[in-house]
Order: structure tokens, then sequence, then C-alpha cells
């Protein structure tokens, strides 16, 4: 099929690829900071509709491939952002990282599609959709940002995740968009609004019945606002080091229990830099303080979370485990940077070294805690295998992230891991958007973007382990497989009758 695909005449008329790159850039619109679901809805459904009426699998695989396109392409063009922060030495790189991204990411879109059009069906391709989609959280290293499920990360519909996380979102939400292309679309639309008015209706009673309740302990996030083009400049490096203690040593009537920094917001190797640890702790008034820095290791650099006792001591440290590529870490990097091409937050050579794994802390007064630095959040695998915390912990640097989309979708991620995992969680970015979430994915508080500033915060309880924390993605994995084996049956059945009865 893949061969035959590529064929001039395999192809669909320019105009129904355009409508298609169209309707797939509609689609995006429902992510954060738009969260136009209405709209987002109308573009999937197109989406389908043009499907519905593409009869040969190469050319339903073309029209996948160009929604995804257009779908990736705006919901993803933050990603240009990181490449402008040094453009005399990157800036090349961001036409060709966008359309790789977009135009690889769009090729999941193309074999859902195309392999769902020979099994015949919307309901095959409402399942292969969703599959495609969770395969992003795994397929070379992975990239689950702006799932399809992500639109209702600011609406009630959100609470479906306890129950089985992104995947039932993104399922959700396409059998709502297949309605109108279904045999009978007065009966399909009328089934579509009864799943969203189900999906609304269980979101809301769940939050209406749910109050945030607070432990008691109060968390001061520290937001430096160190702009990445300057952040690293020698002239500068003593000036947004000095805003942050100065933030921390803010007069408050109540001393906060715990205190956070966001990524790599001190400026020197973690491991040679005693003083300044103390310095901090000691605008402190001696509370513990999560800091973010680099560590000097045998083979090269980690990216490193540190708890400080009351002398400036490193008690804990946790360090980043899954990094970015292209963006930590370049494959075969040491090769490459005598070619002058390297990670964009590299240091030496191959960038970044991998931690060990992830591991809890114990934060003193308010219990164990999942660390998580950026990236590592937007992996909902990565809050598994640990014994449950009583807080989830993320520091960031979306400094890297522009000023349009990138930081507000993730933040909207940090809200979709809250209620996966029914965990209350705190965010220290750099530039912002710094924010408390409850258990039910609220923003009890937050900071602006791009302003420096402190934020005093009550500490949310946690709530009862959800069902998806208890079992991950194995309820969506059953029914999608169900669903795919009834639809491969229902084939085999259809050419078992269409053969002619032997003489």
């Amino acid at each position: 099929m893949i061969k035959r695909a590529f064929r001039p005449a395999a192809r669909p008329s320019w105009s129904r690829l355009a409508l298609a790159f169209g309707a797939g850039a509609l689609g995006a619109l429902g992510q954060a900071p738009w969260s136009l679901w209405p709209l987002a809805l109308c573009g999937f459904a197109a989406l389908i509709w043009l499907y519905r009426h593409t009869l040969s699998a190469p050319k339903a695989a073309w029209i996948g491939w160009a929604g995804g396109a257009g779908y990736f392409a705006l919901a993803l063009f933050w990603l240009v952002e990181p490449f402008l922060v040094d453009i005399a030495r990157h800036g090349w790189m961001a036409p060709f990282a966008l359309f790789f991204m977009a135009g690889g990411l769009a090729l999941l879109w193309a074999v859902a599609f195309g392999v769902a059009r020979r099994l015949g069906g919307i309901i095959a391709l409402v399942a292969l959709w969703t599959v495609m989609e969770m395969l992003r959280s795994v397929l070379f290293t992975g990239f689950p940002w702006a799932t399809i499920g992500h639109i209702w990360s600011d609406h009630a519909v959100l609470q479906l995740a306890a129950v089985a996380g992104t995947p039932l979102l993104t399922f959700v939400t396409l059998v709502i968009a297949a309605g109108p292309s279904a045999r009978k679309p007065y009966v399909g639309l009328a089934i579509s609004l009864v799943v969203l008015a189900a999906a609304w209706g269980f979101g809301a009673q769940r939050l209406a019945s749910h109050e945030t309740q607070n432990t008691g302990k109060t968390v001061r996030l520290i937001q430096p606002n160190a702009a990445q083009h300057l952040k690293w400049q020698s002239e500068h490096i003593g000036e947004f080091l000095q805003r942050a203690v100065n933030l921390t040593a803010a007069p408050t009537d109540t001393a906060p229990d715990l205190i956070v920094w966001p990524e790599t917001s001190v400026p020197y190797p973690l491991n040679d830099a005693p003083q300044v640890l103390e310095a901090i702790t000691r605008a402190a008034g001696g509370q513990p303080v999560i800091v973010g820095g680099n560590d000097r290791v045998e083979d090269g650099w980690r990216n490193t979370l540190a708890l400080l006792g009351p002398e400036g001591q490193r008690e804990q440290v946790y360090h980043k485990y899954h990094l970015v590529p292209f963006g930590e870490y370049i494959p075969f990097g040491e090769a490459l940077s005598q070619l002058g091409i390297r990670g964009l937050a590299s240091r030496d050579g191959g960038g970044f070294s991998k931690g060990p794994g992830p591991k809890l802390i114990d934060l003193p007064g308010i219990g164990p805690a999942l660390p998580l630095i950026c990236y590592e959040l937007i992996f909902p695998r990565r809050l598994r295998g640990l014994p449950r915390s009583n807080v989830i912990l993320q520091i960031t640097n979306d400094a890297w992230f522009g000023n349009i989309s990138g930081p507000y979708q993730h933040l909207a991620q940090a809200r979709l891991r809250a209620v996966e995992q029914g965990l209350p969680l705190v965010r220290a970015a750099n530039t912002g958007i710094s924010a408390v979430i409850d258990p039910w994915g609220r923003v009890t508080a937050e900071t602006q973007l791009n302003v420096a500033a402190y934020l005093d915060a009550a500490l949310p309880k946690p709530a009862a382990p959800t069902l998806y924390a208890q079992f991950y993605d194995w309820p969506m994995r059953v029914l999608l497989g169900l669903l795919l084996v009834w639809r491969i049956a229902a084939r085999r059945r259809l050419s078992i009758d269409r053969v002619p009865p032997q003489e």
C-alpha cells in the first residue's frame, strides 16, 4: 500500500488535500491557548467526512497525511522558537524542524487512515487514529505533545482522564466528530450530542462534588524571568541569580514551608557552588529550597533538581533521565559537534547525560514528591512504577517555548497529569507560567507569563488514586484491540460472502 500510495494516480486532487490540510489546522485550534473545542470538532469531523468519501486506501492515507500536516504545523509552530534564541547559530534549522516534525507525525495519521480504509468503516478509523496518537508517546523516544484529547484541557470533559487518561479523551473526541459521517447522519449527530453531553456532565459533576482541600502547607514559587537569549551571558548571570535570591527573601507574614526555583536557575555547577547554595538557603531563612541546575559528572553533565537543607547542603538530588532529542542531546553528538551541530541546550559534545531513572524525594513536612524536569511531564508513563507520592513537582524553563502557545500547552498538560493521577501539581517556570494545580486540574494559583515574581500558594491535598493511576492505558488498549479484532473479523466475513459459489 505504501509503494502504491506515492503513485500520482493514488493521490487525491490538490483541492481535497488542501481541504484536509485546512481541516487539520482547524482541529489544532482546540489546543491551548485557543481552546476552541467546537472548531476543533468541526475540523476532525471534516477529516472523517473526507475519509468517508474516499474509496481507496492510498487516497485515504494521503487525506490523513495532509490533515495531520495541517494539525501539527499549527499546534506545534512554537517549535521554531528555540531555534530563534541564537539565530546566527540555529536559525536556519527552524523551518526544517517544523516541516519535518509536522510531516513526520502526520505519517502516523496517514497509516491510520489508510489501514482503516482497508478494514472499512468509521469505527476502524476512530480506533486506529486513537492507537496512532497513543504510539506518539513511545516511538523514537516519544512526543505526545498536542494529542487530540488535549483539546479538553480547559473544559469539564478533561475529568474523563481520571478514568482512562488521554487515550479516552482522544477516543471520545473522535467518536463525537464521527457522528455526522455515519450512514444515517441525523442518527449519528444525535449520538455525538449524547456522548458530548454525557462526557461534559460527568466532568461537571466530578468538579462540583470535589472542592480543593489544602494541606496547611505553603509553597513559594520563584519566577526570575531570565530571558533565554540573555540567561547565559556573563553580564546577566549575576543579575538573574540575584533576582531569584531577592524573590526568595521577600518578606511575608508566614514563612513558606517550601521554596521552589525553576529548571537551571542556578547558573553554576551545583556540585561546585557550595557558597551560592548557602546564600540561597540563607535568603530562604533556613527553609527547604528546591533548585534547578547542572551537575558535573563522570560522563558529562546532568540536568539536576536538588533539595537544599538549612546550611545549603544538597540533601536529595534527582537527575533528569528523559532528555529532549536535538535539544539536550544529539545522536552521535561527539561526531556531529565537529561539524558545528549541537543540541540547543547542550553543554559539551553530545549534550547532557541521562540520569539513572525516576525516583521520589522526601520534602520536609510535605512527604514524598515525584520530581519532573520540564519535558518529562508530558509522558504519563513516567509517573508509574513508583510508590504513590503526595505531590507532583515540576521545574521547567519554558523560555525556550516562546510566548504564544508553547508555555500554555505545557501548563495544559500539567493540568492533565494532575487529573490522571489525582495528585496536586506544583510547577516553577523560569519565565512562566508557574502554578499550583489541584487533583482535579484546577489552577488554584498562577503567575503571569514573562514577569519576575514569586507566588505563595497553599498546597492542595492529594485525592484518592484514580482508575487511571491504577490501571494506566490498559483499559483503552483492551477496548481498542477488541474494536479492531471485530472490524477485521467483519471484513473477513464480508470477503467470504463475496466469493461466488463453486460449480
